[in-house]
């Protein structure tokens, strides 16, 4: 069963919070200058935690992220998988400038939801 959070998300989360703390505590410790720097601090680890808990696999639907599955190439939905009768194929086709596997786009056109399938 998967909780959504990988080890790397849950390690980045935790920094985040140690920063937010140290950040915090610098703040009401320090005046003048180490104000200004726990207030950084603070931000810096704010916005590390809220990166964390948004970012996805490159081009995964939320779905299949919570399902645990392995991602198909280059980050896309598992190979074979089955998409919702909803998704239509569009002509939208291109690299992914990091693996060089060609992704297909398919389009719920209610929506706008869009989901990444690897092309043969």
């Amino acid at each position: 069963m998967s909780t959504g959070l990988g080890a790397a998300r849950v390690v980045i989360l935790l920094l985040g919070l140690t920063m937010l703390v140290a950040g915090l505590a610098l703040i009401g410790v320090a005046g003048g200058p180490g104000t200004v720097a726990g207030f950084w601090l603070a931000a810096t680890g704010l916005v590390v935690m809220v990166a964390a808990l948004i970012e996805r696999i490159r081009y995964r639907s939320e779905a299949t992220d919570r399902s645990g599955l392995p991602a198909g190439r280059a980050g896309g939905e598992p190979h074979g998988a089955r998409l919702d009768p909803r998704f239509q194929r569009s002509d939208e086709v291109f690299v992914d400038p990091t693996s060089g596997q060609r992704m297909r786009v398919w389009l719920d056109r209610d929506s706008g939801e869009r989901r990444y399938v690897p092309e043969e």
